[in-house]
C-alpha cells in the first residue's frame, strides 16, 4: 500500500504546475494514505512531541526519517485548520512574578500577533483536507493568566481540563480554536518532550479545540540556564532572553502540526509521513536566518516541512523540503 501511495502521490505532482503553490482539492485526494487511527476513547492524545536534540527519542526520530523510502508527508484523509483563533494561556503562580516573567508573556504576545498573514505562517499553506485548505489566516485573541499553582503531572487530559476551565468550557464555535498553555514548571531531568500539541472537547461541549502544552525552559537551575530544550535556539542573536527563545520556537514547531494535523475525527488525521512525523517534526533542529512576522518583529525559529519544496528540489538532501518563510 505504501508503495501504491507513493506511486500517486509521486505522479499528481509530476502532472502539477510547477509555479502552483497549493495543493488541490483533487491532488490531496491523491496524497491520501489511510491510516487507521481512532478516535481515543480515554483522553485526547499526545501529537508530535518535540524532543530535546541529543536525546534518544531525537536521534531515533533522525535515524527513522533517513531510512524511510521517501521524505514525503501524506494525508489521512482528516482535517486541517483552514483558519487559526489563537488564546494563549499562562499556568502557574511565577507568571505574576515580574523577576520571572520577564520579556515572555509580551514577547510571545508579540509572536502571536505576527505570525498571522507571515511568511512563515504560508509555509504550512499548500496542505489542504477534508475541511478545506490551510491559509495564514491566524487571528490572535491575546492571553490569560492563571496564576494558581499548576496541578501534578501534565498529560493531555490535565492541560485539555485546564484549558476548558479558563475559557468557562466555551471554545471557539469555529472549532479552530487553538489554546497554547505555557506553564511555570522546569522541564525534569531526564528525557522528556519539550512540548507537544493535542485536542479534544470541554464538558458538556462537542466544539472540538486543539491545545498546546510546554514547559517552562528555565532549566533545574534557574532562569537562564538553561535546558536540553534550550540547545539550538539561536534566536538570543535578536536579544530575545533563552527562555523566550526556545518557547517562542517550540511555539512555531507545534502551532504548525496543529494547524495541518489538528486531531483524529472518525479515525482520520491530517498530514504526516510514513514514520509518523508532522511538519514540525521534520524540520528540527532546521533553522535560517531570521524572518520578519507581519507586525515587523524579527525571530529566529526552524522551519517548517513542505512537499512541494522537496519535491522540487528531486528529494536530494533530506533537509530539502523545510522552509524557513524568510
Amino acid at each position: 500500500m505504501k508503495n501504491i501511495a507513493l506511486f500517486t502521490f509521486l505522479l499528481a505532482l509530476a502532472i502539477a504546475v510547477s509555479a502552483q503553490e497549493t495543493l488541490t482539492s483533487s491532488e490531496t485526494n491523491e496524497f491520501q494514505l489511510q491510516a487507521g487511527q481512532q478516535d481515543d476513547p480515554v483522553g485526547p492524545p499526545m501529537l508530535g512531541p518535540a524532543w530535546p536534540p541529543g536525546s534518544p527519542e531525537y536521534e531515533q526520530q533522525l535515524q527513522l526519517q533517513a531510512g524511510l523510502p521517501n521524505q514525503y508527508m501524506y494525508w489521512h484523509a482528516g482535517q486541517v485548520m483552514p483558519q487559526t483563533k489563537v488564546t494563549a494561556i499562562f499556568w502557574g503562580t511565577r507568571w505574576n512574578n515580574n523577576n520571572y516573567v520577564g520579556d515572555k508573556i509580551q514577547g510571545l504576545d508579540d509572536w502571536y500577533a505576527g505570525f498571522g498573514n507571515s511568511n512563515y505562517a504560508a509555509t504550512s499553506n499548500e496542505y489542504r483536507g477534508n475541511n478545506g485548505q490551510v491559509t495564514s489566516n491566524v487571528n490572535y485573541n491575546g492571553h490569560i493568566v492563571d496564576p494558581t499553582k499548576a496541578s501534578p503531572g501534565y498529560s493531555p487530559a490535565k492541560i485539555l481540563a485546564e484549558v476548558c476551565n479558563q475559557i468557562g468550557n466555551n471554545p471557539d464555535p469555529s472549532g479552530l480554536g487553538y489554546y497554547p498553555v505555557y506553564t511555570d514548571v522546569s522541564r525534569p531531568n531526564g528525557s522528556i518532550y519539550c512540548a507537544y500539541h493535542s485536542w479534544g472537547y470541554c464538558p458538556g461541549n462537542r466544539t472540538i479545540l486543539q491545545f498546546a502544552f510546554f514547559w517552562s525552559l528555565d532549566g533545574p537551575g534557574g532562569a537562564g540556564k538553561g535546558d536540553a530544550c534550550t540547545i539550538l535556539h539561536k534566536d538570543q542573536e535578536l536579544g530575545h532572553s533563552l527562555q523566550l527563545a526556545a518557547l517562542s520556537d517550540y511555539s512555531g514547531h507545534e502551532i504548525s502540526e496543529a494547524r495541518t494535523d489538528p486531531n483524529t475525527v472518525n479515525g482520520r488525521r491530517g498530514w504526516f509521513d510514513l514514520g509518523g512525523n508532522e511538519n514540525g517534526d521534520k524540520c528540527l533542529g532546521v533553522f535560517g536566518g531570521p524572518v520578519t512576522f507581519s507586525n515587523g518583529i524579527q525571530w529566529i525559529i526552524q522551519s517548517e516541512w513542505s512537499n512541494l519544496a522537496y519535491y522540487r528540489q528531486n528529494g536530494i538532501g533530506r533537509w530539502k523540503g523545510c522552509l524557513q518563510g524568510q
